[in-house]
Formats: structure tokens, sequence, C-alpha cells
């Protein structure tokens, strides 16, 4: 029957083999051999780092290590000498010296206005120019007070022979009188009269003063010597005496003064010379405190303490020849107190300050640094005095005590030798060749290792 089923010339199928154990466990070697490979790769990784043996002294490390070290400021970087400047500690006369904040004021400053009404006619100045007390600066039509000077002129004749005929008859009175030809009143009555003229007189004679003070006033003339400023008012304008602004404004440059302030303690040093007579210098400086601007002297103190900020306000005055102080100026000012002799004195950049107060570096024969406290006295901007605590001769550390302590080893870059420079290269060539060859010999490694990954493929 299975004859007749199947026709002739089909093969006839093969029934499916059971599977073999072998086949079963392929996929499962092929997730192995990954994992064993990541496994062994890891493995060399750390074999290659060995960081176990990091903190010996065999090996390339150590030099490595101690490099870095170095590097980071290990416990031998403090031995090492610290590079410095010093300053030997002299002696000489260091001046007492008060620093202060001023401004420039001037002695006068005068606005300048008319006094009578009128129009100004002409302006005889050039903004910014230099006059002279009594130099003339503007003109006021001058005619109305000439008109009203000869009307005064005129009564004042008048007056003056009304005058002169009251007295002649008050001489005939007085002759009659004696002769008893007249009464004794009208004589009384003449003399009254001819004070009534003298005294009309002399209103004519005021009157006639006072256009001539006006015809004065008409010229403007300047007040004191300084420097006019801006015109305030043009020619052709009618000015009155209620004109705020006026018609220029004259500043007095010379002399010319500074006002500065400073503290209520330095009174009892600055009062000492000034009751003596003594010119005290001041010398005012520009704004950057680095300019000496102009000389002079200190005229006066003030006479009152500031309660709110305990200072008092003193006054210098300049001759200002040259004109480097300006009215309203910001300068800053040094004022001469005293000139102590024969004073310790050392470099301001010497002298630190700690818990303990104010100290230096005193560097030793050896090369080696001790700290010194010193008392401090007067300080003259790049100089400071010393009150205690050194003596002449002596040197201290000036620059890069920043990093020094007690008993540091310090090098003075004056005192190198001229063949550090060469020693020095001549050691970085040397240390140069080892990390050449270094890496020479490992990139042989690395070529050698990569041949034998390639054959292996």
């Amino acid at each position: 029957m299975d004859d007749q089923k199947n026709p002739p010339g089909q093969p006839r199928p093969t029934p499916p083999k059971p599977a073999t154990p072998a086949i079963e466990s392929a996929p499962r070697r092929r997730r192995i051999v990954p994992l064993i490979v990541a496994i062994l790769i890891v493995a060399g990784a750390i074999a290659w780092w060995h960081p176990w043996s990091r903190g010996g002294s065999g090996g390339t490390s150590g030099p490595q290590e101690a490099r870095q070290g170095g590097r980071r400021g290990g416990p031998n970087a403090m031995n090492q000498p610290q590079p410095v400047h010093v300053a030997t500690v002299t002696q000489g006369e260091m001046p007492v010296v008060i620093n202060s904040l001023g401004t420039v004021t001037p002695l006068a400053n005068v606005t300048v206005k008319t006094q009578l009404n009128g129009t100004l006619v002409d302006v005889a100045f050039r903004e910014g120019q230099m006059v002279k007390k009594g130099d003339v600066l503007a003109q006021i039509d001058p005619r109305p007070y000439e008109i009203s000077l000869r009307n005064a002129e005129g009564a004042l004749a008048k007056d003056q022979a009304l005058l002169q005929t009251a007295r002649l008859d008050l001489q005939r009175y007085q002759t009659l009188l004696s002769q008893d030809s007249i009464a004794k009143q009208q004589v009384d009555t003449q003399a009254s009269l001819v004070k009534q003229y003298e005294g009309a007189v002399k209103s004519d004679q005021a009157n006639v003063d006072t256009y001539k003070l006006d015809l004065t006033y008409a010229r403007i003339t300047a007040p004191v010597s300084g420097r006019v400023g801006l015109r305030q008012v043009d020619p052709g304008n009618y000015v009155t005496t209620g004109d705020t602004n006026g018609v220029v404004v004259i500043t007095q440059l010379q002399p010319i003064s500074v006002i500065f302030t400073t503290s209520e303690d330095n009174l009892t040093a600055i009062l000492k010379p000034l009751h003596a007579g003594t010119k005290m210098s001041v010398t005012a400086y520009d704004r950057a405190n680095t300019t000496a601007l102009e000389s002079g002297f200190l005229e006066t103190v003030d006479n009152q303490i500031d309660t709110t900020t305990g200072t008092v306000k003193l006054r210098a005055t300049f001759d200002n020849k040259g004109g480097m102080l300006f009215p309203n100026q910001f300068v800053n000012t040094k004022l001469l107190v005293d000139v102590i002799k024969d004073a310790t004195i050392v470099p301001t950049p010497a002298v630190l300050n700690g818990s303990s107060g104010a100290f230096v570096y005193i560097v030793k024969p050896d090369n080696t640094v001790t700290v010194r406290n010193v008392k401090v006295g007067p300080v003259d901007g790049e100089r400071t005095s010393i009150k205690s605590g050194l003596q002449v001769g002596e040197r201290v550390v000036i620059d890069g005590s920043d990093r020094l302590k007690e008993g540091a080893k310090i090098t003075i870059p004056a005192e190198k030798a001229k063949a550090a420079s060469g020693a020095s290269g001549a050691s970085g060539a040397s240390a140069a060749a080892p990390a050449s060859a270094a890496s020479a010999a490992s990139g042989a490694r690395h070529g050698g290792h990569r041949r034998q990954q390639s054959q292996q493929q």
C-alpha cells in the first residue's frame, strides 16, 4: 500500500534525526569566547598599570613621582633656597610729613556787577584774559548821567550866588545894627537866610558829586587782579543793579590758596612750630599724587574743629607763578612738620605686619633669615623710619618675603654665578635624553605588539 501511495521514481522522505549534544553547545561557546577575551584584556590592562608597584622605589615610576612631588610643592620644595631681594639699613634725615586731601581755593572770587542802570555800549575784555586791578572791563552809556551832572552844577551855581548876596546883606545889617539904625530882629532873620543858602549849596554840591560818581561807575573796572571768566552779558543789553549774574567773574590766581583738612591728633605737631613763627612748607601734588604742582607755606589754621569728622581745616598759600593750580582743583598736600636727624631708615616694602605687630626679615651671614619685631616711626612714601629693632648696616628682605619663614634659606639673584644658566641648560638636556630614549623604547614595544597581532590574524 505504501508503494501505491508513492509513485515510482520519487524518493521516500527521510525522517528527521535527533539533535546531538555537540550541535546544542555551539551557541553557548560563541557567547563564552567574547567574555573570556574581555576578561583577558582587563587583566592585561591591570597588569600593565600595576598600581600596587607605584609606591615602590624600583622602575621608572620613582623619578616620575619625585618630579610630580616637586611640582606639587612637596616637603623638599620648602627646603629649596628662595630667591629674594634685600636692602641695607641706612641712617639719614627723615621728614615728618602729614598727607592730606585739599581743594584749590582762590583768595578772591568777585562777580563784577553794574552799580547803575543803563545800556552796555562796550566790553573791553576777552574771555579768559588776565587783568589787573583798575583795568576797564565795560562801558555803560554815560550821556544821561552827564546831563544830570550839568543840571546839578547849575543849581549849585545859583545857590552859591544867592548865598553870596545873603552874606553881603548880613554884613550891612550888622553895620546898621551897630549904629542902632535897624532892629536886631532884622539882622537875625538875615543871618538865618544865610544859613539856608549855605545848606542849599551843600546839597547842590552833593548832587554834583553823585553824578560824577555815576559817571565813574559807568566805566566798569576790575576790582581785583586775576583771570576773567566767560562774559555774562553782551553789548547792547540794558543792565541794572538787580542783575544776579553780573557782567563777568574775576578769579584771583596769583597768589592762590589750598584748603585741606587733617586729623585733630596732628594739631599739637602743627601748632607748636606755627606759634613759634616757623614757616612750614606745603607741597601740592596732582590727583595721582605723583607730580608736584607747586610749593608754598602754611598760612593759618581754622578756629574750630569739625565735631562730625574730628578734623580741622588749614589754609596754605602758593605764589602759583606757573599757573599749575586752578580754582576748585583737587590736590594732594604734604605738610612738612619736622625733620628727624640720624633716623634709621629702611625701604617701606621691608616692613610687614603680623599678629605680633610690625616685623622684618633679617638676612644672616649664612644666607638664612630670621624674624625680628620692630617699632615703626614716620613714613615718607618709599622710606620708613624705624624707632627700635634694627641696626645700621643690617640687611633686610624687601621682595619675596611671602615665601619665607623663620630660618628659611635664601638666594640673592645679584649674587648668582653666571654659569648657573649653563648648568641648568645641561641638566635640562640630560633629562631630555632619557625621556626621548624611553619614548623610543615605548614606541618600539607598541610597534612589536601591533606586529604580533597582525601575524596572529
